[in-house]
């Protein structure tokens, strides 16, 4: 099977610095979105997350996931030429979501007698060469963002826990569909996310996962 192309290039050139496992994770649901597309970022998850610890572990994976939101967001606002009017104010807005994503997040690992995991180092790449380039990284990041959410859903065992990620999750679909107009897309362009089967997605993930 042909691994080397990427259905999500933006995802590819991503890159996440971190050991700790939820960094891992991360790096395996873009890994995952980069080389077959969003549909095998659910799937992908889904099993990853069966074999996790539990809740914490689910947290923490989640929490990763909103630094580089977060960081993403805060990044675009300084370094991207031409942000401007309503679309300066969405950047500013959704950082500012995303960062409330990680204070709660990191809060509920606490509850949960865990520590939360730390922030990793993230390049992304030319994400800011432009403001399409940045439009273009963020549509495919926050519907990696969702398809994440939806596949570790699941495997959530706590009725608090669960009701947070669906909270957030419905947020980070906000954000989706707002970014995708700005980038002249469809909100939604289908009724349902489309699927990867599962022995497709970890065959493609392999070349991509560095411990």
């Amino acid at each position: 099977m042909q691994t080397n192309s990427t259905a999500a290039p933006e995802l590819a050139a991503i890159k996440v610095e971190g050991l700790t496992r939820s960094a891992f994770l991360v790096r395996g649901t873009l890994a995952a979105g980069a080389a077959y597309g969003l549909g095998a970022v659910g799937p992908y998850v889904s099993r990853a997350m069966a074999q996790a610890g539990g809740d914490i572990d689910i947290v923490n994976f989640a929490l990763t996931l909103e630094y580089l939101e977060a960081a993403f967001y805060q990044e675009a606002a300084t370094k991207v030429q031409g942000l401007d009017g309503e679309l300066a104010k969405l950047v500013k807005e959704i950082g500012t979501n995303e960062q409330e994503h990680v204070d709660a997040l990191s809060a509920a690992a606490k509850q949960l007698g865990g520590t939360p995991a730390p922030k990793p180092a993230v390049d992304f790449g030319q994400s800011f060469a432009s403001k399409d380039a940045f439009l273009k990284t963020a549509v495919t990041f926050e519907d990696t963002g969702v398809s994440a959410y939806n596949g570790a859903a699941p495997a959530i065992k706590s009725p608090d826990i669960l009701a947070a990620a669906g909270s957030i999750v419905q947020i980070e679909a906000r954000h989706a569909a707002l970014v995708r107009l700005q980038a002249g897309e469809s909100p939604a362009p289908d009724a349902f996310d489309k699927v990867l089967d599962m022995p497709a997605v970890l065959e493609a993930v392999k070349p991509f996962i560095k411990a």
